[in-house]
């Protein structure tokens, strides 16, 4: 069953809850983790969805799937999808309604030291500044 299209969700949390939870602010280490999962299954991610709070029933969520172009959603864990989206039920019961799967990877989220949190901190701080995250 390899080779699927996969539309990888992150959350969007604000900058100011890096300390407690640095994992749902970066989102990069979140797609990183949706990217390393779906090639060890032989799947593409071929949409990035980064969102915080958005209903089940928005239209961006589901262009890809009705354009045809996601075939399941991923996300890195369950406290991803719990800030992605307002009701992970509701999510849940709009796949089951439209056949589309809900995959999440539960690979071990990453150990934030100081510098890596300082790295997160200053991509997200300074993105008009011309830091491009490198």
């Amino acid at each position: 069953m390899g080779g699927l299209r996969v539309a990888a969700i992150a959350s969007l949390t604000p900058l100011e809850e890096l300390d407690r939870h640095p994992f749902l602010v970066d989102t990069r280490s979140q797609q990183r983790m949706c990217a390393h999962w779906a090639g060890q299954q032989g799947h593409t991610i071929t949409r990035q969805l980064v969102f915080c709070g958005v209903r089940h029933d928005l239209c961006a969520l589901w262009a890809d799937v009705e354009d045809d172009r996601v075939d399941f959603f991923l996300a890195p864990n369950e406290r991803v999808l719990a800030r992605a989206l307002v009701s992970v039920p509701d999510f849940m019961a709009e796949c089951a309604r439209r056949g589309v799967d809900v995959r999440t990877a539960d690979l071990p989220e990453p150990v934030y030291d100081a510098a890596m949190k300082a790295d997160v901190h200053r991509r997200l701080s300074m993105p008009t500044a011309g830091y491009d995250g490198c």
